[in-house]
């Protein structure tokens, strides 16, 4: 396939600017995706964008990822409700900086290297810094007009509820982007979510009239579930992509977790499998659906890109170990895949001396809540309906000492087939 014609195929095109899809063939081409600093790490909302230029890589084109350091400062009012609270300077700097590094595990960055598609990374904050006000309203504003400005969706949606002069002025700070690569750097095509088509067109706008050159350009649609949903959020909030932000267990539970509809849409947008083996893969899936061939496969994919292998395999063994009754497994978990497993399960507290001391098996389970009172307590542990670590007790008069610790601070009890705790010991 043809590049665009396999992104059209995976998903990945919205909008186009005509002649865009000729020119990639005509030409090795140079095209960057610009990244918003608003935090110190990009989530999965991110991986379309770091996708495109990952796939403009492969095809032998120089990509190019541009931190916004001035835009940053700006805010894009691009599908947004209301203006977002201004970052102070020095968040957005360590914003940056973070996102420079992760950004580097996707994309080869070689200063070095003869090769024509080693990707270079820009901040806007380099050219913009001296900019004074004057020079950018006589050199960039007067070859747009206020009402082309107007006219963009962003801009239409927010005037009813008010929008300040700094998010008017966005799309010309970014428009100026496109124009300072293109004529400094040789960057003729811009790449974005459909979000930035407007921001993107006044860049193209300003190439033509202010150089006369042709620039091109094309969108990804932003993506959604299947029922509405927000695509990359979770009851805790955003899944990112800093492991400490959202750990590698739960980076593999979000994919794991999707629904075959998504899954069948998500497994071209995200991967790179061949298009005849994800057609395979779908005919597989389809036949024997209750495997969730598809969500293994995602999770398997997306885990190791974003993490490691190591952090693939352990999130699969994590996940198995619920169901496989191996203590040894269990005790091998680090604190934080204990953790990330046991994540929603009731955690009681109780001393850590009363269990260097040895605390009876009755009176912790009265004590920690897990069974109403010792009468009840009693009859669970008769009726063979608790277990420590995965291990059955049914002696009364167990004692209960440091010898069950998980990570010298934690037992894993269950009262009844569903009733789990996490024991924390402080």
């Amino acid at each position: 396939m043809k590049f665009l014609e396999e992104l059209q195929w995976r998903g990945l095109v919205q909008d186009m600017i005509p002649g865009t899809d000729e020119q990639f063939e005509k030409e090795k081409m140079s095209a960057y995706i610009g990244f918003d600093p608003t935090s110190d790490s990009l989530h999965i909302g991110s991986l379309v964008p770091i996708i495109l230029l990952m796939h403009l890589q492969r095809r032998g084109h120089k990509p190019y990822a541009l931190v916004g350091g001035a835009t940053g400062m700006v805010g894009d009012p691009s599908g947004k409700s209301e203006e977002r609270n201004m970052l102070p300077l020095e968040q957005i700097e360590r914003n940056v900086d973070g996102i420079k590094k992760q950004l580097s595990k996707f994309l080869t960055f070689d200063s070095n290297s003869t090769s024509t598609s080693a990707a270079v990374m820009v901040n806007n904050i380099d050219w913009f810094k001296d900019f004074t006000f004057l020079n950018f309203i006589r050199d960039v504003g007067k070859f747009i007009t206020v009402n082309y400005m107007l006219s963009k969706d962003s801009v239409q949606k927010r005037l009813e509820s008010g929008m300040s002069f700094t998010e008017f002025t966005y799309q010309l700070v970014q428009g100026y982007d496109f124009y300072y690569l293109f004529t400094e750097m040789g960057v003729t095509c811009q790449m974005g979510g459909s979000d930035q088509w407007g921001n993107i067109v006044t860049g193209t706008e300003l190439i033509r009239k202010k150089n006369g050159g042709d620039a091109f350009a094309f969108t990804a649609p932003l993506i959604k579930k299947a029922d509405g949903g927000k695509f990359g959020k979770t009851e805790s909030g955003n899944v990112w992509l800093d492991r400490t932000k959202t750990s590698p267990y739960k980076f593999y539970q979000f994919w794991l977790n999707t629904s075959d509809e998504d899954a069948e849409r998500y497994i071209k947008i995200f991967t790179f499998i061949e298009p005849a083996d994800i057609e395979s893969l779908l005919q597989e899936h389809k036949q024997a659906e209750h495997l969730r061939l598809l969500q293994k496969r995602l999770a398997k994919e997306l885990t190791t890109m974003v993490h490691s292998e190591a952090d693939y395999d352990a999130a699969v063994q994590a996940s198995q170990i619920l169901f496989s009754n191996n203590l040894e497994a269990l005790k091998q978990l680090n604190e934080e895949q204990l953790l990330d497993i046991m994540d929603g399960v009731p955690s009681p507290e109780m001393s850590k001396e009363k269990i260097q001391e040895g605390i009876d098996l009755i009176s912790l389970l009265a004590e920690t809540a897990i069974a109403p009172s010792k009468g009840e307590a009693r009859k669970s542990v008769q009726a063979g309906a608790v277990q420590f670590n995965m291990t059955k007790i049914t002696d009364l008069e167990a004692q209960i000492n440091t010898s069950y610790l998980l990570n010298d601070k934690y037992i894993l009890i269950q009262n009844g087939k569903k009733n789990k705790y996490l024991l924390k010991l402080v």
